[in-house]
């Protein structure tokens, strides 16, 4: 069970089983992002107290990703993980080798996304790495536990990227999940704030997963165009694609997307629409600062998203504002708990 204790006076920390196990202060990830999950960011999730990934792919081939990793160590001596996502594909990468390349760099977490992970986790637990596993169903969650993974990222609908085929919101996937799952669970999908944290935590996770929210800090390797727009945009401001081709994947409303959803409406197939969702479209988005070049991920928490803090000013307020919800406002809800919280 979650708990609040002090470190320090006036120094907070939650220590859930999460932390505990991988060795982090604060029970707050940012997992793997394509394009966003790179050394600068990831060091400074690790700086600040959380949990953070380099997203594997992201780099072009395994000795990019060793490069990579190095180059995060030299800026963190704090725990970090790699993502590895494992997606079907006409070609896939080299996913043998970059399982190397994180193996022989020394990387002791790993976060697995996607498609029957067990020869990759069976692969990373024979090298003494810890695996959590990010899954958008309870029965993927379970089925992961099973393959001996040591916790779960559970990924409700309101996520960005690709929250399944369900429609399972947070409020329903994260207890259904926990009621069910017995290794620490973090929650991920619409997270931004420490009301989130405290609800994530309430609802059975050990912590928070944050991705739309880690890309607008200004240690994101996102032009501030692109970060302005996600202040400016709302909760309505994503779009739901590939929803015919059963592989949906929640990106960012704009000019190409509204494009691609009006396209699959009409009966399109992939190949009709696949000029336009190319990944190296989304990928000068983020360089360039157009947000309607290309596709590019964004959650519903764009609605709760008002600012382009640093990290450690980010990671430092929802811990701070969380142990505030606890030990005040909600500890008021209970008799006696508000006389409790003015001493």
């Amino acid at each position: 069970m979650p708990t609040a204790t002090s470190k320090l006076e006036g120094e907070t920390m939650l220590k859930t089983r999460f932390t505990e196990m991988f060795g982090v202060e604060h029970p707050i990830v940012q997992g793997g992002m394509q394009w966003v999950g790179k050394a600068p960011l990831v060091a400074a999730v690790a700086n600040a107290g959380g949990l953070g990934f380099i997203t594997a792919l992201t780099q072009p081939t395994p000795e990019d990703l060793a490069k990579e990793i190095a180059r995060c160590k030299e800026m963190t001596d704090k725990p970090f993980g790699v993502n590895l996502t494992i997606l079907p594909a006409i070609k896939p990468p080299p996913y043998a080798e970059y399982r190397a390349a994180i193996i022989e760099s020394g990387v002791k977490i790993v976060e697995t996304a996607g498609y029957k992970p067990q020869e990759h986790v069976d692969h990373f637990k024979e090298h003494g790495i810890k695996v959590i596993h990010k899954c958008t169903a309870v029965r993927h969650a379970l089925s992961a536990e099973r393959m001996g993974v040591d916790a779960i990222s559970i990924d409700g609908f309101e996520c960005a990227g690709h929250p399944g085929e369900d429609d399972i919101p947070g409020l329903i996937l994260i207890p259904a999940a926990a009621d069910k799952v017995n290794i620490p669970m973090i929650a991920s999908g619409g997270f931004g704030d420490a009301r989130g944290l405290v609800a994530a935590l309430a609802l059975g996770a050990e912590g928070i997963n944050m991705g739309t929210r880690f890309c607008a800090t200004q240690e994101a390797d996102i032009h501030d165009k692109v970060k302005q727009q996600m202040i400016e945009n709302d909760e309505r401001s994503t779009n739901l694609i590939f929803r015919t081709l059963h592989n949906t994947a929640r990106v960012a409303k704009n000019a190409v997307s509204d494009e691609v959803v009006a396209k699959e409406r009409e009966g399109a197939k992939f190949e009709d629409i696949q000029h336009l969702v190319s990944g190296q479209r989304g990928k000068v988005v983020y360089s360039e600062g157009d947000p309607d070049h290309g596709i590019w991920s964004a959650g519903l928490v764009q609605g709760l998203i008002h600012d382009i803090p640093t990290v450690q000013e980010l990671l430092s307020r929802i811990v701070s504002e969380a142990e505030g919800i606890i030990r005040g406002r909600l500890s008021g809800f209970v008799s006696g708990g508000a006389a409790q919280a003015a001493e």
